[in-house]
């Protein structure tokens, strides 16, 4: 994968929910040049477990070979489903980054009080690692997990899909594409 290329694309998944069934995982694959050319939809269980394989899901139903990297805003959705990069990496064959935006002393003890005695949840989040810190040149910081690429080209990645604040804009329009649809979904009903 070259960093510098323009034409490089990334898929960002964001999710959105606002109750206790459903998320809507929206993917939205854009090039380094911050051109749109894909967008795509899944559901998922809001505090399920099917998260990793809602990510799978929404890459192979965008059926592009053209994708080089798979970028997730966090590893922890839909209230506690978590996504297994390595997983989501070996499916897919990109590699995967999980950003995030704010520090965090972990969240196992949380995890044990919500899911008590759910010891396949908790071992998938104590499987994800530690997150890695990145400073961007704007003085913001993002965590980093990342699957099949460097911290740091991730973080050139990261850096290079910003352009202002500390979201990349996959994510970002990812985000926003998630939000209108679950508020969409939510007036249909």
């Amino acid at each position: 994968m070259h960093l510098a290329k323009k034409g490089l694309r990334v898929l960002g998944i964001a999710e959105s929910f606002t109750s206790r069934d459903t998320s809507v995982l929206a993917g939205v694959v854009m090039r380094k040049d911050f051109r749109i050319d894909g967008i795509a939809f899944h559901r998922i269980t809001v505090g399920g477990m099917d998260a990793t394989e809602g990510v799978i899901s929404l890459y192979r139903n965008l059926d592009r070979e053209d994708i080089n990297l798979i970028m997730i805003s966090g590893s922890l959705i839909a209230w506690y489903n978590i996504i297994d990069p390595v997983t989501v990496g070996r499916e897919t064959g990109r590699p995967v980054v999980s950003v995030t935006y704010e520090e965090s002393g972990g969240l196992k003890d949380e995890i044990s009080r919500h899911f008590p005695g759910d010891t396949v949840r908790l071992d998938r989040y104590c499987r994800l690692g530690e997150r890695q810190p990145y400073l961007l040149p704007n003085g913001h910081t993002i965590f980093l997990r990342c699957e099949g690429i460097s911290n740091q080209d991730a973080g050139r990645l990261c850096r290079d899909l910003i352009l202002d604040g500390r979201i990349p804009e996959p994510l970002r329009i990812a985000r926003l594409a998630a939000r209108g649809t679950m508020q969409f979904l939510s007036c249909v009903k």
